[in-house]
């Protein structure tokens, strides 16, 4: 009997991997050409984004943050991906994405604002290319599509990157992005997450397909299978991605394997009902941030002073980022109505003024 279709696409896809969980070199070949700052600029990401990560977590428990995603045990899909643009290209988050807009130029303190629903944690400063989290899961693969195409027809050398989880690419919204980037051949990199649950929900109760990278064929695009806990062959993945994306070789579709270590999100998940122990154990030896630590070390470029001036930097940027949140005037809800349209409707010129009215004003 021969093989489905499926079974034979996905011998091809072979998992790019460089480091192994003790820090070794497994693939040389496929190392990036990254000097000794920049290996330690990654890792500096890293370390401040766990540290900020832990902090947010605190800050929502005590009721100063709002909604939050946790991130731990994602820093190297996210770090390496974002590390391999450059400042003009332009990145469409998911709600779990902050340190990629941030680390891309969003200020810290607007995604705390943003994070309390904040109408200034999303105005978003001059030339920082990013839009703020989108909420509405898959919409943001169509929007990155858009993003490119902008990109191609100004004949801009840029490429859009999005984010999705392996949940939202059971989506439509994700193979119609997909569709569209790869019939115009656009300057897209689509990269899915793959934490292995969505939500609560198992990748294998998601889909039939052997790899998430697989769903690339049906657009006709490049799909890649990375290690995602293995921040340089993430990096290596996204970098070969835009430069097929700025040659104008069209779009990339790339899984990152990777693992939340936390909750979904603060707002009540508890992933000891769905994940086993044992699971998480085996996933925390493949910690992104202990990988990298190992391979620095071994080449004299990271030290236990390093790491703690990092984690010191990170609580003290975190301390005056929810200062500056806190500082920030509270929104009315009559500032929010007169911008929502450009010319306000009379039903809501009325809806402010009861409200005006209620302020004494």
């Amino acid at each position: 009997m021969s093989k489905a279709v499926s079974e034979v696409r996905a011998e091809q896809i072979q998992t790019l991997s460089i480091l192994a969980p003790d820090g070794s070199v497994v693939n040389e070949e496929a190392m990036p050409k990254l000097s000794d700052e920049q290996l330690r600029e990654l890792m500096r990401k890293m370390v401040f984004t766990r540290v900020w990560d832990q902090r947010a977590i605190s800050l929502n428990r005590q009721g100063r943050l709002g909604f939050y995603a946790p991130v731990a045990g994602q820093e190297a899909s996210m770090i390496g991906s974002q590390s391999a643009l450059v400042k003009e290209d332009f990145i469409l988050p998911s709600y779990r994405d902050i340190p990629q807009i941030v680390w891309h130029g969003l200020p810290l303190y607007q995604a705390f604002l943003y994070s309390r629903g904040h109408q200034h944690g999303g105005q978003i400063p001059e030339g920082v290319n990013v839009l703020m989290p989108q909420i509405i899961i898959g919409a943001q693969i169509i929007q990155c599509a858009g993003v490119a195409m902008g990109f191609k027809k100004r004949n801009k050398k840029n490429v859009a990157i999005t984010y999705i989880g392996d949940g939202g690419t059971s989506q439509g919204d994700f193979y119609e992005g997909l569709n569209y980037a790869g019939a115009f051949q656009l300057p897209a990199i689509f990269v899915v997450q793959n934490n292995r649950y969505a939500i609560s929900t198992p990748i294998e109760k998601q889909t039939k397909s052997r790899t998430l990278a697989d769903k690339a064929v049906a657009a006709g695009i490049v799909g890649v299978q990375v290690d995602g806990m293995d921040i340089l062959a993430v990096y290596k993945a996204v970098s070969e991605a835009a430069e097929r994306g700025r040659n104008g070789e069209g779009p990339t579709l790339i899984e990152a394997l990777t693992y939340r270590f936390g909750p979904h999100t603060m707002a009540g998940d508890d992933p000891t009902r769905y994940r086993t122990t044992e699971e998480a154990t085996e996933w925390e030896q493949k910690d992104p941030l202990t990988r990298f630590r190992k391979f620095l070390e071994k080449k004299g470029l990271w030290t236990e002073a390093d790491e703690n001036r990092v984690i010191e930097e990170a609580k003290a940027a975190v301390a005056e980022a929810i200062k500056q949140a806190d500082e920030t005037a509270k929104m009315t809800v009559p500032q929010l109505i007169d911008t929502m349209f450009e010319t306000t409707p009379a039903h809501l010129e009325e809806q402010k003024a009861e409200f005006l009215a209620k302020e004494g004003k």
